[in-house]
Protein backbone atom coordinates (compact mmCIF):
# COMPACT_ATOMS: atom_id res chain seq x y z
CA UNK A 1 0.00 0.00 0.00
CA UNK A 2 1.28 3.11 -0.84
CA UNK A 3 2.35 6.05 1.86
CA UNK A 4 0.29 8.47 2.65
CA UNK A 5 1.40 11.81 2.17
CA UNK A 6 0.43 15.07 3.54
CA UNK A 7 -1.19 16.68 0.79
CA UNK A 8 0.36 20.53 0.09
CA UNK A 9 3.28 20.57 -1.77
CA UNK A 10 4.39 24.40 -0.80
CA UNK A 11 3.88 23.77 2.63
CA UNK A 12 5.39 20.27 2.81
CA UNK A 13 8.37 22.03 1.00
CA UNK A 14 9.01 24.75 3.72
CA UNK A 15 8.63 22.26 6.52
CA UNK A 16 10.66 20.09 5.03
CA UNK A 17 13.45 22.95 5.20
CA UNK A 18 12.72 23.74 8.83
CA UNK A 19 15.48 23.03 11.30
CA UNK A 20 13.51 22.83 13.82
CA UNK A 21 12.24 19.07 14.43
CA UNK A 22 8.29 18.48 13.28
CA UNK A 23 5.84 16.06 12.00
CA UNK A 24 2.34 16.04 11.25
CA UNK A 25 -0.75 13.68 12.23
CA UNK A 26 -3.43 13.39 10.70
CA UNK A 27 -7.67 13.03 12.67
CA UNK A 28 -6.78 9.14 13.45
CA UNK A 29 -3.26 9.60 14.58
CA UNK A 30 -1.38 8.87 11.64
CA UNK A 31 1.67 10.41 10.72
CA UNK A 32 1.56 11.78 7.59
CA UNK A 33 4.72 13.83 7.36
CA UNK A 34 8.04 14.05 9.05
CA UNK A 35 10.95 16.50 8.28
CA UNK A 36 14.82 15.45 8.40
CA UNK A 37 15.46 17.15 11.55
CA UNK A 38 12.76 14.98 12.91
CA UNK A 39 14.18 12.03 11.73
CA UNK A 40 17.62 12.39 12.67
CA UNK A 41 16.48 13.03 16.39
CA UNK A 42 14.48 9.90 16.34
CA UNK A 43 17.40 8.37 14.58
CA UNK A 44 14.77 6.77 11.68
CA UNK A 45 13.84 7.02 8.05
CA UNK A 46 10.19 8.80 7.17
CA UNK A 47 9.60 5.15 5.41
CA UNK A 48 9.62 3.56 8.72
CA UNK A 49 7.51 6.48 10.10
CA UNK A 50 4.93 7.45 7.64
CA UNK A 51 1.64 5.45 7.43
CA UNK A 52 2.26 4.19 11.01
CA UNK A 53 -0.92 5.15 13.56
CA UNK A 54 0.23 6.26 17.04
CA UNK A 55 -1.63 4.96 20.12
CA UNK A 56 -1.75 7.05 24.04
CA UNK A 57 -0.82 4.28 25.78
CA UNK A 58 2.49 3.01 27.90
CA UNK A 59 2.23 -0.49 26.82
CA UNK A 60 4.87 -1.01 23.97
CA UNK A 61 8.37 -2.23 25.73
CA UNK A 62 11.01 0.16 25.44
CA UNK A 63 13.03 -1.84 23.07
CA UNK A 64 9.88 -1.87 19.92
CA UNK A 65 9.32 0.40 16.98
CA UNK A 66 5.79 0.46 18.31
CA UNK A 67 7.16 2.58 21.95
CA UNK A 68 8.94 4.73 19.09
CA UNK A 69 5.77 5.63 17.35
CA UNK A 70 3.68 5.65 20.38
CA UNK A 71 6.06 8.15 22.13
CA UNK A 72 5.52 10.67 19.47
CA UNK A 73 1.56 10.51 20.16
CA UNK A 74 -0.36 13.80 21.76
CA UNK A 75 -2.76 13.52 24.65
CA UNK A 76 -6.47 13.19 23.40
CA UNK A 77 -7.61 15.89 24.55
CA UNK A 78 -5.59 17.81 21.17
CA UNK A 79 -8.50 15.69 19.25
CA UNK A 80 -10.37 18.14 20.82
CA UNK A 81 -9.30 21.18 19.99
CA UNK A 82 -7.25 21.64 22.64
CA UNK A 83 -3.08 22.56 22.25
CA UNK A 84 -1.21 20.98 24.59
CA UNK A 85 2.52 21.38 25.67
CA UNK A 86 3.99 17.56 26.80
CA UNK A 87 6.42 15.55 25.80
CA UNK A 88 7.51 13.28 22.56
CA UNK A 89 10.07 10.56 23.13
CA UNK A 90 12.25 8.56 21.27
CA UNK A 91 14.52 5.13 22.48
CA UNK A 92 18.41 6.25 23.27
CA UNK A 93 21.46 4.37 23.26
CA UNK A 94 20.59 3.99 27.61
CA UNK A 95 17.19 4.71 27.51
CA UNK A 96 14.52 6.87 26.54
CA UNK A 97 15.14 10.23 25.53
CA UNK A 98 12.52 13.05 25.31
CA UNK A 99 11.75 16.81 23.99
CA UNK A 100 9.51 19.12 24.50
CA UNK A 101 6.61 18.72 21.68
CA UNK A 102 3.78 21.65 20.93
CA UNK A 103 1.19 19.88 19.74
CA UNK A 104 -1.37 22.11 17.97
CA UNK A 105 -4.56 21.22 16.33
CA UNK A 106 -5.23 22.17 12.67
CA UNK A 107 -9.17 22.13 12.73
CA UNK A 108 -11.74 22.36 10.50
CA UNK A 109 -14.66 22.62 13.03
CA UNK A 110 -14.85 22.87 16.53
CA UNK A 111 -15.05 19.29 17.12
CA UNK A 112 -13.56 18.01 13.85
CA UNK A 113 -9.60 18.19 13.42
CA UNK A 114 -7.79 18.43 10.15
CA UNK A 115 -4.60 17.30 11.38
CA UNK A 116 -1.79 18.22 14.48
CA UNK A 117 1.05 20.01 13.73
CA UNK A 118 3.68 18.97 16.64
CA UNK A 119 6.78 21.08 17.19
CA UNK A 120 9.51 20.13 18.88
CA UNK A 121 12.35 21.68 20.68
CA UNK A 122 15.78 21.72 19.61
CA UNK A 123 17.65 20.14 22.54
CA UNK A 124 16.69 17.29 24.77
CA UNK A 125 14.99 17.69 27.72
CA UNK A 126 14.84 15.26 31.10
CA UNK A 127 11.94 13.07 32.15
CA UNK A 128 8.69 14.30 32.12
CA UNK A 129 7.82 14.70 35.88
CA UNK A 130 4.60 15.43 37.28
CA UNK A 131 5.76 19.30 38.07
CA UNK A 132 5.57 19.88 34.72
CA UNK A 133 2.19 18.28 34.51
CA UNK A 134 1.07 21.41 37.07
CA UNK A 135 1.37 23.94 34.27
CA UNK A 136 -1.52 22.25 32.62
CA UNK A 137 -3.70 20.55 35.58
CA UNK A 138 -4.02 17.84 34.15
CA UNK A 139 -4.92 14.89 36.18
CA UNK A 140 -4.91 12.10 33.90
CA UNK A 141 -2.00 13.05 32.51
CA UNK A 142 -0.08 12.95 35.77
CA UNK A 143 -1.00 9.10 35.91
CA UNK A 144 -0.02 8.58 32.09
CA UNK A 145 3.31 10.24 33.30
CA UNK A 146 3.50 7.80 36.48
CA UNK A 147 2.55 4.66 34.61
CA UNK A 148 5.17 5.24 31.83
CA UNK A 149 8.07 5.62 34.79
CA UNK A 150 6.66 2.82 36.75
CA UNK A 151 6.73 0.46 33.97
CA UNK A 152 9.71 1.49 32.80
CA UNK A 153 11.38 1.00 36.17
CA UNK A 154 9.69 -2.21 37.13
CA UNK A 155 11.07 -3.68 33.14
CA UNK A 156 14.51 -3.24 33.98
CA UNK A 157 14.40 -5.54 37.26
CA UNK A 158 12.60 -7.83 35.43
CA UNK A 159 8.96 -8.17 32.59
CA UNK A 160 6.26 -7.59 35.33
CA UNK A 161 5.67 -4.31 34.44
CA UNK A 162 1.89 -4.93 33.50
CA UNK A 163 1.52 -6.11 37.42
CA UNK A 164 0.04 -2.65 38.42
CA UNK A 165 0.97 -1.77 41.99
CA UNK A 166 2.27 0.81 43.89
CA UNK A 167 1.15 -0.13 47.46
CA UNK A 168 2.91 -2.48 50.50
CA UNK A 169 0.38 -5.35 49.20
CA UNK A 170 1.75 -5.37 45.28
CA UNK A 171 5.29 -4.55 45.96
CA UNK A 172 5.65 -7.82 48.31
CA UNK A 173 3.79 -9.99 45.56
CA UNK A 174 6.30 -8.47 42.76
CA UNK A 175 9.18 -9.25 44.74
CA UNK A 176 7.70 -12.97 45.50
CA UNK A 177 6.70 -12.82 41.56
CA UNK A 178 10.38 -11.88 40.74
CA UNK A 179 11.92 -15.03 42.91
CA UNK A 180 9.25 -17.27 40.80
CA UNK A 181 10.30 -15.70 37.73
CA UNK A 182 13.84 -17.39 38.14
CA UNK A 183 13.32 -20.67 39.61
CA UNK A 184 11.76 -24.29 38.60
CA UNK A 185 9.59 -24.10 41.91
CA UNK A 186 6.42 -24.91 41.80
CA UNK A 187 4.17 -21.81 42.15
CA UNK A 188 0.76 -21.47 43.99
CA UNK A 189 -1.03 -18.12 43.76
CA UNK A 190 -3.88 -16.97 46.02
CA UNK A 191 -6.54 -14.68 45.92
CA UNK A 192 -10.16 -13.90 45.35
CA UNK A 193 -11.71 -14.52 41.70
CA UNK A 194 -11.06 -11.86 39.37
CA UNK A 195 -7.72 -10.85 41.18
CA UNK A 196 -5.46 -11.93 38.17
CA UNK A 197 -4.02 -14.78 39.66
CA UNK A 198 -3.96 -16.30 35.65
CA UNK A 199 -2.53 -13.32 34.84
CA UNK A 200 0.23 -13.19 37.42
CA UNK A 201 0.86 -16.75 36.37
CA UNK A 202 1.54 -16.15 32.65
CA UNK A 203 3.43 -13.02 33.89
CA UNK A 204 6.02 -15.06 36.36
CA UNK A 205 5.99 -17.86 32.83
CA UNK A 206 7.24 -15.54 30.58
CA UNK A 207 9.35 -13.65 32.65
CA UNK A 208 12.92 -16.27 33.11
CA UNK A 209 15.65 -14.10 32.41
CA UNK A 210 17.53 -17.43 31.01
CA UNK A 211 15.25 -19.54 29.17
CA UNK A 212 12.57 -19.09 26.95
CA UNK A 213 8.87 -19.26 27.76
CA UNK A 214 7.00 -21.97 26.36
CA UNK A 215 3.70 -22.57 26.63
CA UNK A 216 1.52 -22.22 30.12
CA UNK A 217 -1.58 -24.76 29.68
CA UNK A 218 -3.92 -23.92 31.36
CA UNK A 219 -6.57 -27.09 32.92
CA UNK A 220 -9.78 -26.62 34.85
CA UNK A 221 -9.12 -28.63 38.69
CA UNK A 222 -12.89 -28.33 39.23
CA UNK A 223 -13.66 -30.44 36.17
CA UNK A 224 -10.65 -33.15 36.86
CA UNK A 225 -11.97 -36.25 37.61
CA UNK A 226 -9.93 -39.27 38.87
CA UNK A 227 -10.84 -40.99 35.36
CA UNK A 228 -10.17 -37.35 33.43
CA UNK A 229 -6.25 -36.97 34.95
CA UNK A 230 -3.94 -39.43 32.93
CA UNK A 231 -5.50 -38.50 29.84
CA UNK A 232 -5.62 -34.40 30.08
CA UNK A 233 -2.35 -34.16 31.66
CA UNK A 234 -0.52 -36.82 28.98
CA UNK A 235 -2.53 -34.16 26.44
CA UNK A 236 -0.70 -31.18 28.37
CA UNK A 237 2.64 -32.80 28.20
CA UNK A 238 2.40 -33.43 24.62
CA UNK A 239 0.46 -30.40 24.09
CA UNK A 240 3.69 -27.95 22.49
CA UNK A 241 3.37 -28.50 18.78
CA UNK A 242 6.64 -29.97 17.12
CA UNK A 243 9.61 -27.22 16.83
CA UNK A 244 8.71 -25.34 19.76
CA UNK A 245 11.20 -24.46 22.34
CA UNK A 246 11.44 -23.57 25.78
CA UNK A 247 10.50 -24.12 28.80
CA UNK A 248 6.76 -25.45 29.21
CA UNK A 249 4.50 -25.09 32.46
CA UNK A 250 0.99 -26.16 33.47
CA UNK A 251 -1.53 -23.92 34.89
CA UNK A 252 -4.25 -26.24 37.73
CA UNK A 253 -6.66 -23.59 37.56
CA UNK A 254 -8.98 -23.16 41.10
CA UNK A 255 -7.02 -26.41 42.40
CA UNK A 256 -8.57 -25.81 45.46
CA UNK A 257 -11.93 -27.12 43.75
CA UNK A 258 -9.98 -30.59 42.79
CA UNK A 259 -12.42 -33.15 43.71
CA UNK A 260 -11.59 -35.02 46.60
CA UNK A 261 -11.31 -38.47 45.15
CA UNK A 262 -8.72 -37.09 42.07
CA UNK A 263 -6.01 -35.78 45.28
CA UNK A 264 -3.96 -38.98 45.33
CA UNK A 265 -3.92 -39.76 41.37
CA UNK A 266 -2.71 -36.24 40.60
CA UNK A 267 -0.53 -35.99 43.10
CA UNK A 268 1.32 -39.50 42.07
CA UNK A 269 1.66 -38.70 38.40
CA UNK A 270 2.66 -34.68 39.44
CA UNK A 271 5.55 -36.30 41.90
CA UNK A 272 7.02 -38.66 39.12
CA UNK A 273 10.14 -38.22 38.35
CA UNK A 274 9.74 -38.08 34.95
CA UNK A 275 7.39 -35.37 34.87
CA UNK A 276 8.66 -32.74 32.51
CA UNK A 277 6.49 -29.77 32.91
CA UNK A 278 6.75 -26.62 35.50
CA UNK A 279 3.84 -26.45 37.93
CA UNK A 280 1.87 -23.47 38.47
CA UNK A 281 -1.53 -23.45 40.19
CA UNK A 282 -4.41 -20.84 41.32
CA UNK A 283 -6.71 -20.94 44.09
CA UNK A 284 -9.05 -18.51 46.31
CA UNK A 285 -7.61 -20.01 49.98
CA UNK A 286 -4.40 -21.29 50.56
CA UNK A 287 -4.05 -25.19 50.30
CA UNK A 288 -2.34 -25.75 53.29
CA UNK A 289 -4.82 -24.41 55.28
CA UNK A 290 -7.43 -26.53 54.04
CA UNK A 291 -4.74 -29.65 54.17
CA UNK A 292 -4.72 -28.73 58.41
CA UNK A 293 -8.84 -28.81 58.07
CA UNK A 294 -8.65 -32.32 56.66
CA UNK A 295 -10.21 -30.77 53.51
CA UNK A 296 -7.10 -31.76 51.05
CA UNK A 297 -4.65 -34.28 50.73
CA UNK A 298 -1.19 -32.98 52.31
CA UNK A 299 1.10 -33.93 50.24
CA UNK A 300 -0.78 -32.76 47.25
CA UNK A 301 -0.77 -28.93 48.97
CA UNK A 302 2.94 -29.56 49.39
CA UNK A 303 3.56 -29.84 45.86
CA UNK A 304 2.12 -27.21 45.07
CA UNK A 305 2.83 -24.70 47.66
CA UNK A 306 6.50 -24.52 47.15
CA UNK A 307 6.26 -20.50 46.22
CA UNK A 308 2.78 -19.23 47.49
CA UNK A 309 1.99 -15.73 46.43
CA UNK A 310 -1.26 -13.80 47.92
CA UNK A 311 -2.70 -11.30 45.75
CA UNK A 312 -5.27 -8.58 48.15
CA UNK A 313 -8.83 -7.91 47.16
CA UNK A 314 -8.84 -4.62 45.01
CA UNK A 315 -10.39 -3.29 47.72
CA UNK A 316 -7.45 -3.83 49.63
CA UNK A 317 -5.31 -2.03 46.86
CA UNK A 318 -7.27 1.78 47.26
CA UNK A 319 -3.52 3.46 46.19
CA UNK A 320 -3.07 1.07 43.61
CA UNK A 321 -6.89 1.99 41.71
CA UNK A 322 -5.86 5.31 39.96
CA UNK A 323 -3.06 3.66 37.91
CA UNK A 324 -4.44 0.23 37.39
CA UNK A 325 -7.42 2.87 35.74
CA UNK A 326 -5.00 4.24 33.67
CA UNK A 327 -3.25 1.77 32.48
CA UNK A 328 -6.61 -0.52 31.74
CA UNK A 329 -7.94 2.70 29.57
CA UNK A 330 -5.10 2.65 27.89
CA UNK A 331 -4.61 -0.78 26.96
CA UNK A 332 -7.92 0.15 25.93
CA UNK A 333 -6.49 3.02 23.24
CA UNK A 334 -4.08 0.52 21.89
CA UNK A 335 -7.25 -1.96 20.85
CA UNK A 336 -8.58 0.31 18.18
CA UNK A 337 -8.70 4.09 16.52
CA UNK A 338 -10.45 5.79 19.40
CA UNK A 339 -8.24 7.72 22.16
CA UNK A 340 -9.36 8.43 25.37
CA UNK A 341 -6.89 10.51 27.82
CA UNK A 342 -8.01 9.48 31.22
CA UNK A 343 -10.62 10.33 33.90
CA UNK A 344 -11.84 13.51 35.35
CA UNK A 345 -11.81 13.90 38.72
CA UNK A 346 -14.84 13.24 39.85
CA UNK A 347 -15.20 10.27 37.50
CA UNK A 348 -11.88 8.75 39.48
CA UNK A 349 -13.32 9.93 42.79
CA UNK A 350 -16.24 7.35 42.18
CA UNK A 351 -14.03 4.73 41.09
CA UNK A 352 -11.95 5.09 44.36
CA UNK A 353 -14.91 4.78 46.43
CA UNK A 354 -16.81 2.10 44.90
CA UNK A 355 -15.76 -1.51 46.47
CA UNK A 356 -15.37 -3.74 43.96
CA UNK A 357 -16.67 -7.18 44.55
CA UNK A 358 -15.70 -8.33 41.15
CA UNK A 359 -11.86 -7.60 41.65
CA UNK A 360 -9.37 -6.39 38.63
CA UNK A 361 -11.79 -8.15 36.38
CA UNK A 362 -14.81 -6.23 37.45
CA UNK A 363 -12.81 -2.88 37.01
CA UNK A 364 -11.57 -4.48 34.04
CA UNK A 365 -14.93 -4.73 31.95
CA UNK A 366 -16.12 -1.32 33.73
CA UNK A 367 -13.41 0.41 32.01
CA UNK A 368 -13.60 -0.99 28.36
CA UNK A 369 -17.52 0.30 29.09
CA UNK A 370 -16.46 3.54 30.10
CA UNK A 371 -13.75 3.72 26.74
CA UNK A 372 -16.93 2.91 24.85
CA UNK A 373 -18.98 5.33 26.22
CA UNK A 374 -16.68 8.40 26.50
CA UNK A 375 -17.39 11.34 23.83
CA UNK A 376 -14.56 13.48 24.95
CA UNK A 377 -11.18 13.46 26.00
CA UNK A 378 -11.65 12.11 29.04
CA UNK A 379 -14.26 9.31 30.71
CA UNK A 380 -16.56 11.70 32.70
CA UNK A 381 -19.44 10.67 35.80
CA UNK A 382 -22.44 9.52 33.62
CA UNK A 383 -19.68 7.33 31.42
CA UNK A 384 -19.57 5.36 34.29
CA UNK A 385 -21.67 1.77 34.53
CA UNK A 386 -24.84 2.74 36.60
CA UNK A 387 -24.34 0.09 39.47
CA UNK A 388 -21.53 2.93 40.65
CA UNK A 389 -24.23 5.71 40.96
CA UNK A 390 -26.39 3.64 43.23
CA UNK A 391 -23.79 2.34 44.83
CA UNK A 392 -23.01 5.57 45.60
CA UNK A 393 -26.44 6.82 46.72
CA UNK A 394 -26.83 3.97 48.67
CA UNK A 395 -23.71 5.42 50.90
CA UNK A 396 -24.95 8.15 50.90
CA UNK A 397 -28.42 7.22 52.32
CA UNK A 398 -27.18 4.28 54.25
CA UNK A 399 -30.69 2.08 55.37
CA UNK A 400 -31.78 2.49 59.07
CA UNK A 401 -31.22 -0.01 60.87
CA UNK A 402 -34.76 -2.18 61.76
CA UNK A 403 -35.93 -2.22 65.15
CA UNK A 404 -37.08 -5.30 66.09
CA UNK A 405 -40.77 -5.42 66.83
CA UNK A 406 -41.69 -6.95 70.46
CA UNK A 407 -45.52 -7.87 70.20
CA UNK A 408 -46.25 -7.64 73.74
CA UNK A 409 -44.75 -3.94 74.12
CA UNK A 410 -46.69 -3.08 70.69
CA UNK A 411 -50.09 -4.19 71.78
CA UNK A 412 -49.52 -2.52 75.15
CA UNK A 413 -48.87 0.96 73.77
CA UNK A 414 -51.92 0.40 71.47
CA UNK A 415 -54.66 -0.39 74.91
CA UNK A 416 -53.22 2.22 76.60
CA UNK A 417 -54.15 4.87 73.47
CA UNK A 418 -57.65 2.63 73.19
CA UNK A 419 -58.34 3.39 76.98
CA UNK A 420 -57.06 7.21 77.10
CA UNK A 421 -59.33 8.03 74.09
CA UNK A 422 -62.44 6.15 75.85
CA UNK A 423 -61.72 7.85 79.07
CA UNK A 424 -61.50 11.15 77.02
CA UNK A 425 -65.05 10.23 75.24
CA UNK A 426 -66.42 9.94 78.57
CA UNK A 427 -64.81 12.76 80.47
CA UNK A 428 -63.22 10.20 82.69
CA UNK A 429 -66.35 8.29 83.65
CA UNK A 430 -64.38 4.57 84.15
CA UNK A 431 -68.35 2.78 83.94
CA UNK A 432 -69.05 4.64 80.36
CA UNK A 433 -65.45 3.89 79.11
CA UNK A 434 -65.59 0.17 80.25
CA UNK A 435 -69.11 -0.18 77.98
CA UNK A 436 -67.11 1.97 75.07
CA UNK A 437 -64.33 -0.67 75.11
CA UNK A 438 -66.73 -3.40 75.21
CA UNK A 439 -65.62 -4.78 78.95
CA UNK A 440 -66.85 -4.33 82.41
CA UNK A 441 -65.33 -1.58 84.67
CA UNK A 442 -63.33 -3.86 87.30
CA UNK A 443 -61.76 -5.51 83.85
CA UNK A 444 -60.86 -1.85 83.15
CA UNK A 445 -59.69 -1.00 86.29
CA UNK A 446 -57.07 -4.38 86.18
CA UNK A 447 -56.26 -3.25 82.54
CA UNK A 448 -55.15 0.47 84.04
CA UNK A 449 -53.02 -0.80 86.41
CA UNK A 450 -51.19 -3.47 84.41
CA UNK A 451 -50.44 -0.65 81.73
CA UNK A 452 -49.54 1.88 84.38
CA UNK A 453 -52.30 4.04 83.39
CA UNK A 454 -53.03 7.05 86.62
CA UNK A 455 -55.97 5.44 88.63
CA UNK A 456 -58.52 6.64 91.86
CA UNK A 457 -57.51 4.51 94.42
CA UNK A 458 -60.82 4.81 96.08
CA UNK A 459 -62.68 3.61 92.90
CA UNK A 460 -60.39 0.25 93.07
CA UNK A 461 -61.68 0.07 96.96
CA UNK A 462 -65.15 0.07 95.76
CA UNK A 463 -64.37 -2.42 93.14
CA UNK A 464 -62.88 -4.79 95.33
CA UNK A 465 -65.96 -4.55 97.51
CA UNK A 466 -67.76 -5.32 94.16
Amino acid sequence: MAKRRFQAPELVRLLELAPQPLYVLDETLTIVFVNEACCAWLQMSAEELLDRQCAYNSLAPLGDTDAVVDGLCPPPLVLHGHEVTASAMRLGEHGPVYRRARFIPLMRSATDPYCILVLLDDIDAPEPSPDAVAEIADESLDLHLRLQRYRRQTALRYRSDRVIGVGTAMRLVKAQAEVAATSRASVLLVGPAGSGRRHLAEVIHHSGPTETSGMLTPIDCAMLTADLIRSTLLAAVSGPPAGSTGRNALLLCDADRLPVESHAALHAILSGERFPLRIMATTTVRLIDLATRGQYREELAGLLSTIAIELPPLIQRRADLPLLAQALLEERNVRGTKQVGGFTSEAMDRLCAYAWPGNVAELAEAVAACHIRAEGPKVKLEDLPERLRLAAEATARPRRKEEPIVLEEFTARIERELIRRALARTKGNKSKAARLLGMNRPRLYRKMVQLGLAVDEREGEREKDE
